[in-house]
């Protein structure tokens, strides 16, 4: 068949060199800007469902975008019986996630995750296996998943692990201040665990199944953001839902609006649920509609997933040999 020759060209793939993005500093609490937070339920539902109808990529194009789509994952390694071969094997997953026979086939020379993701005694192991890589290690923190431990404990817990050598921190905020409608508590709590990351970049997980409302889910996002994340992000991926479209629809719109009025970027990162290759497409068309080109790197964008990548390196071996490989083919780990 025809795509079996096709070549893709790297700029597409999200292989060609990203700008580096200065860190969002934060600002005051503004409180009248959060409170002008309303969100139409009906309307935001609507426009997330002709997200998936509108546009459609097919071909060598779906496979450039299914390949950016592996640039901006962060391989997650987050059950309670994970060991160190675990994150030994997703770790070199993560430096050749796609077999390197298919790579080839479609004139790509190398390629690698955006990130490997683990607790946080699992540190030490995934930066001795990523070492000589230029894939960051991002730890969850602060009594993830649930947040309920004391506030300094998670200070302590967040300045441990980028002391292990993590770059990024994946924090839980408390879902408390938000349903209290306690906006400085929520705003001092992000402030603080940004101050305790030093260097390590800050992403902020706002569990929004567990905030309620959709208004909840915007204001909460202004709120981490004037703190100084430089991510949200919508779960934990233990909630009973995790990231949906239109969650994500209200969130990335408050990450533009806080572009449009600071000019400072903050990045996306919806986790949980997200498992077939057409889930992560339809978050790309999102962050390509709502953000922008500039969004579509994994600087400003990453998906957390643990099963995605098997179905996407299945459909890329569909675009290059024209059959589905049987599943020993594409293992996770």
């Amino acid at each position: 068949m025809a795509t079996t020759r096709q070549r893709i060209e790297p700029e597409s793939a999200g292989m060609s060199a990203v700008e580096p993005v200065m860190r969002n500093p934060g600002l005051p609490l503004d409180m009248s800007w959060v409170n002008r937070v309303h969100v139409n339920r009906s309307a935001v539902e609507r426009r997330a469902a002709t997200l998936t109808t509108r546009r459609t990529v097919k071909k060598e194009w779906q496979a450039a975008w299914l390949l950016r789509a592996i640039t901006c994952i962060d391989l997650t390694a987050l059950a309670g019986d994970d060991t160190p071969g675990n994150v030994l094997r997703l770790c070199a997953k993560a430096r050749q996630p796609v077999r390197q026979e298919l790579l080839e086939s479609m004139g790509v020379p190398s390629l690698q995750t955006g990130a490997v993701c683990v607790y946080h005694n699992l540190i030490p192991t995934a930066v001795r296996a990523l070492e000589g890589s230029s894939i960051p290690v991002a730890a969850v923190s602060t009594g993830f998943p649930a947040g309920q431990i004391p506030f300094e404990q998670k200070i302590r817990e967040i300045e441990a692990s980028v002391q292990a050598g993590a770059h990024e921190i994946d924090i839980v905020i408390s879902r408390a201040h938000v349903l209290t409608g306690d906006w400085q508590a929520l705003y001092d709590e992000v402030k603080a665990f940004r101050e305790a990351c030093g260097e390590a970049h800050l992403k902020t997980i706002l569990a929004t199944h567990e905030l309620a409302t959709l208004r909840n889910v915007g204001m909460a996002s202004l709120v981490c953001m004037m703190a100084g994340a430089d991510f949200i992000k919508t779960s934990t991926g233990k909630e009973p839902v995790n990231a949906t479209l239109p969650v994500g629809l209200v969130m990335v719109r408050a990450i533009r609006e806080y572009y449009e009025q600071t000019g400072w970027k903050v990045g996306f990162k919806p986790a949980g649920g997200i498992r077939t290759a057409k889930s992560s497409l339809d978050w790309l068309i999102l962050m390509k509609e709502e953000l922008g080109q500039d969004w579509l790197n994994n600087t400003l964008f990453r998906i957390g997933a643990s099963g995605l990548l098997s179905d996407i390196e299945r459909q890329l071996s569909y675009f290059v040999t024209g059959h589905y490989a049987a599943a020993q083919y594409n293992p996770l780990v």
